[in-house]
């Protein structure tokens, strides 16, 4: 249970620290809130700049609400205020 949880904080400080990957996360789980995913979706199926690997990746992630909600989370909690 230790390994699994240290695993998982381990993936969400290596989205919060790579900006374009935050922002992709973060952008997602703004639009499964608003029930409003669809069309990214579909937009990514047709875009023809990325492979079909990174499509299934993405499709995958997008489709977990529950991580889009702990990345989210965690985001807010660990951000260093200035």
């Amino acid at each position: 249970m230790l390994a699994t949880w240290l695993h998982d904080l381990e993936s969400l400080e290596a989205i919060s620290q790579d900006d374009a990957t935050r922002d992709l996360c973060l952008r997602m789980a703004s639009l499964s809130q608003e029930d409003r995913l669809q069309p990214f979706l579909s937009e990514l199926q047709d875009d023809t700049d990325l492979d079909d690997q990174t499509k299934g990746m993405l499709t995958e992630l997008a489709e977990d609400r529950t991580f889009l909600l702990a990345v989210e989370d965690y985001v807010k909690k660990t951000e260093i205020s200035h």
